[in-house]
């Protein structure tokens, strides 16, 4: 599959998930469902915001390094996008949960950027 085809799979599917999390905040009440609306809404969030993350993530990493073969900027931008993803739902969730502060918003990028330096590291091998 060629990159272009890949990234306009990933488009789609990300302009559905925004799609269906905008329908998510907008249809259901968190006070009456709460369980169904929290699971649609990280759901659908989670597959939009992992979508848009790996797009602008390859297309940034197109525009820095021209001469780079483009399945590998895929494969990056796609873990980092997933990356990104933990952070951004994990401090929502420590938001709702009332513990969201600089020191645990600080130690959640810190745990997913040590994730991060190990499979920089193990590609370097």
């Amino acid at each position: 599959m060629t990159h272009n085809r890949y990234l306009s799979f990933v488009g789609i599917a990300g302009f559905v998930s925004w799609v269906a999390w905008f329908i998510v905040l907008n249809k259901l009440d968190p006070f009456e469902s709460t369980a169904l609306a929290l699971v649609l809404f990280f759901l659908s969030l989670f597959f939009a915001l992992s979508c848009t993350f790996t797009v602008v993530g390859f297309y940034f990493r197109m525009w820095l390094n021209k001469n780079e073969i483009y399945s590998n900027h895929i494969a990056i931008a796609f873990r980092q996008g997933l990356e990104l993803t933990v952070i951004s739902l994990g401090c929502i969730m420590f938001l709702i949960l009332g513990v969201l502060n600089w020191w645990s918003g600080f130690l959640l990028i810190l745990c997913v950027s040590i994730v991060e330096l190990y499979f920089v590291a193990r590609q370097q091998e």
